[in-house]
């Protein structure tokens, strides 16, 4: 790369900086326990449904 050029990455950047800085009233609000349980929960239920379909049948 030449010196004298610049590569312009900051000021790329500037933008989504304030794009993600920026609050939207109409987000939706979860707390991120939430997030986490509902993940755990998740993989409880696809751990369960592939011990099923797996099972054999007596």
């Amino acid at each position: 790369m030449d010196r004298g050029q610049n590569s312009g990455g900051l000021m790329s950047s500037a933008g989504l900086v304030r794009y993600f800085d920026a609050e939207d009233s109409n987000a939706i609000l979860l707390n991120p326990k939430t997030i986490i349980a509902s993940g755990v929960l998740l993989g409880i239920l696809v751990q369960l449904l592939t011990w099923v379909a797996v099972a054999p049948i007596a």
